[in-house]
């Protein structure tokens, strides 16, 4: 049996009549016309993800729906993912895994000492855009490749500034023009929709790499395959898109974009715990309890 695959929004409005919690998955717009479609005894809604700009907060308050999301569940796997899209840019894995499998590997033989050659992460400056949970686990990794970290935020984060990251806060120009890897883990907002949009990407260095993890429209799509195709940075690593689960054309022809289909989360530790908490958060709310991780 093959995996199963989402419901077309009629049968999703069909499906949610009467019910009195649902747990949503971040591809599922939660607004008034599904708000509308489950009916006046709903009581919850519960996202299965991190992030919750699928859902309209205010639409379910005015209802007098709660929401809730997985915080913590979903740190480690997306940083570690993160990092693999930072390796895998940098060493060009994606090239690398095309041509060894390719029939020209055997027929070429040992490749030259200057065929293939990647980016250097160590003691490198890493900048990361969005200094919450995952942004704090992406920058604790760097530790091992011994790199120099900024930070961007609304304000100061301590955890950041201290040892072991001991990292800077810098504005979100500064960041991109002085590091070698730029990783993205802002929340989307209407403040951060398009945040790295032409002008942005035109102030990195050759030289760097942007990795997003966090949600697919914090990148503009369009400017960012402009500046891969025209070499201006060194690649790209992506797991979230502006209009999942389709991906600009332009990106999916370049070499140096490095393409996941969103699966940050993707490790069975954390969406056990994800299981685990949206459970523990909807059984909270059918009893009439505050759930322990409410966001609106």
């Amino acid at each position: 049996m093959g995996p199963q695959r989402a419901l077309d929004r009629g049968s999703l409005l069909s499906f949610v009549k009467g019910a009195s919690a649902l747990i949503t998955w971040v591809s599922e717009q939660v607004n008034d016309e599904l708000l509308d479609a489950a009916g006046s005894q709903l009581k919850g809604v519960c996202n299965f993800a991190a992030g919750y700009d699928n859902i309209d907060v205010n639409a379910c308050k005015a209802r007098g729906v709660i929401v809730t999301n997985t915080p913590d569940a979903v740190t480690e796997g997306t940083a570690d993912l993160a990092w693999t899209l930072i390796l895998g840019v940098a060493r060009r894995i994606n090239v690398l895994d095309r041509f060894a499998r390719s029939a020209e590997y055997p027929k070429m033989g040992p490749l030259g000492p200057d065929e293939y050659l990647g980016k250097d992460l160590t003691g490198k400056t890493l900048c990361i855009v969005g200094a919450g949970r995952i942004g704090a686990a992406v920058a604790h990794r760097s530790l091992g490749w011994r790199m120099k970290v900024m930070y961007v935020a609304r304000k100061p984060h301590l955890d950041f500034e201290m040892a072991p990251i001991a990292g800077q806060r810098v504005e979100l120009a500064e960041g991109l023009a002085q590091a070698d890897v730029v990783s993205v883990h802002t929340p989307l907002t209407p403040d951060t929709r398009h945040l790295i949009n032409a002008a942005n990407l035109r102030l990195m260095k050759p030289s760097a790499i942007l990795i997003n993890t966090s949600r697919g429209p914090v990148v503009d799509e369009a400017a960012l395959v402009d500046v891969l195709k025209e070499g201006r940075i060194w690649g790209a690593g992506l797991d979230v898109f502006e209009r999942e689960p389709i991906i600009h054309p332009g990106l999916i022809e370049l070499d140096n974009c490095l393409l996941s289909p969103h699966v940050g989360s993707a490790s069975e530790w954390s969406r056990r715990m994800m299981t685990r908490m949206v459970c523990d958060n909807a059984e909270a709310i059918l009893a009439g309890r505050t759930p322990p991780n409410r966001v609106g």
